[in-house]
């Protein structure tokens, strides 16, 4: 369902490369999920897997129709990026196995090396055979609840985006230019142009529902609003021993991490 998109595309190309018999139902060719008629029915109910690949709003809506229409044995699983409505939702439905997944990259970067969190809504065979495939293709499968899911990527998608538009929306606010920018910029300066390049060339509503789909999102944009006024406040009181100390604080919030990303970074930078 919606293997046209980037993600069920993913999920379309990979399953068809291990073996498997696709079959895409897509709004962009005339598919309409939300009202199943006869045919879309009885491929539904061949089916051993079907994967919602579709915004939140249509997964919502099209959850009652697809589950009474599969095998009870066939397996449910969903790519969205925010997890506890649909879930929450799903359990409702005591209809066969449901997995819930969701890539933490842009799809066009492949599996390989990359984490993709599963959500575990009920348990089986196909589902764990899928996180098998899955962990075949060269991903790195991170079991969590749904309520983890939010929480983290609250904090891993949703501040990190908010934080690279919002050094964006400050550069357009300053007396600079891109050139004179490009001309002078230091490594750390490079890396956030880079990453501010990639999300203002992305599609803006995936951007969109990373921000206004996820309550975690919430909190974060807070967090990192309230820091800012924080270093600020600290700066412009002359507060040097305030800041040695937030530096002490975040070296110790890295642990034994540290190390590992004080070489990814000595790595990164040695190409910009």
């Amino acid at each position: 369902m919606g293997g046209t998109g980037a993600v069920g595309g993913l999920f379309a190309g990979r399953l068809r490369g291990s073996g498997a018999e696709v079959t895409i139902v897509d709004a962009s060719a005339g598919g309409d999920i939300t009202k199943i008629d006869a045919a879309l029915a009885e491929e539904l109910g061949k089916a051993d897997l079907v994967v919602l690949a579709v915004p939140e709003p249509v997964a919502l809506k099209a959850l009652s129709g697809i589950s009474h229409a599969m095998r009870p044995d066939a397996l449910l699983v969903d790519t969205l990026s925010v997890k506890e409505p649909f879930v929450t939702a799903a359990r409702e439905y005591d209809d066969g196995e449901m997995l819930s997944v969701n890539p933490m990259f842009a799809p066009s970067l492949g599996f390989e090396g990359r984490p993709v969190a599963a959500v575990v809504v009920r348990d089986g065979p196909r589902g764990r055979e899928l996180v098998r495939l899955i962990e075949s293709w060269g991903a790195r499968v991170v079991e969590v609840t749904e309520h983890e899911h939010d929480r983290l990527a609250g904090a891993s998608q949703a501040l990190t985006h908010a934080a690279v538009l919002s050094f964006g929306l400050a550069l357009t606010e300053l007396d600079v230019g891109i050139e004179e920018l490009s001309a002078i910029a230091p490594p750390p300066h490079k890396t956030m142009l880079a990453l501010l390049a990639r999300v203002a060339s992305g599609t803006p509503e995936v951007y969109w529902d990373v921000q206004a789909g996820n309550p975690q999102a919430v909190p974060a944009r807070k967090a990192l609003a309230g820091n800012i006024h924080r270093l600020a406040e600290m700066v412009e009181t002359g507060n040097e021993a305030a800041f040695t100390t937030v530096l002490d604080s975040l070296r110790d919030f890295l642990g034994t991490d540290l190390v590992h990303y004080q070489d990814l970074c000595a790595e990164a930078f040695k190409t910009l």
